[in-house]
């Protein structure tokens, strides 16, 4: 029962720390639009994320590889989850629309 309760809190932990890292690349997209250097922005928000996911990743592992696989996949849901929640929004399926976008 403890290997299970450690196993559910990395997968906690890994769609946390995706939610973290997914969700602040984009607002940095959204963010660099309206910034005067955006690159500094760029680079920053990727060493701050990077740095948060991969110390969770160390310290949620605590040496074990079983731990650190599940939370890659929480990761890996959250990058799910948040590519989902902030795509392009779905485009309407009308004729008009169609006949509109190209020429016959």
């Amino acid at each position: 029962m403890n290997e299970t309760m450690s196993l559910g809190s990395a997968l906690v932990t890994g769609v946390l720390l995706g939610l973290m890292f997914f969700g602040g690349l984009w607002w940095t997209v959204r963010k660099i639009v309206s910034v005067r250097h955006p690159a500094f922005w760029v680079f920053a928000s990727l060493m701050l994320r990077m740095t948060f996911a991969l110390a969770g990743f160390y310290f949620i592992s605590d040496g074990h590889w079983e731990r650190l696989l599940v939370c890659l996949l929480g990761f890996f849901i959250a990058r799910l989850a948040v590519t989902r929640l902030t795509g392009p929004p779905a485009q309407q399926d009308n004729a008009s629309g169609k006949e509109a976008g190209h020429a016959a």
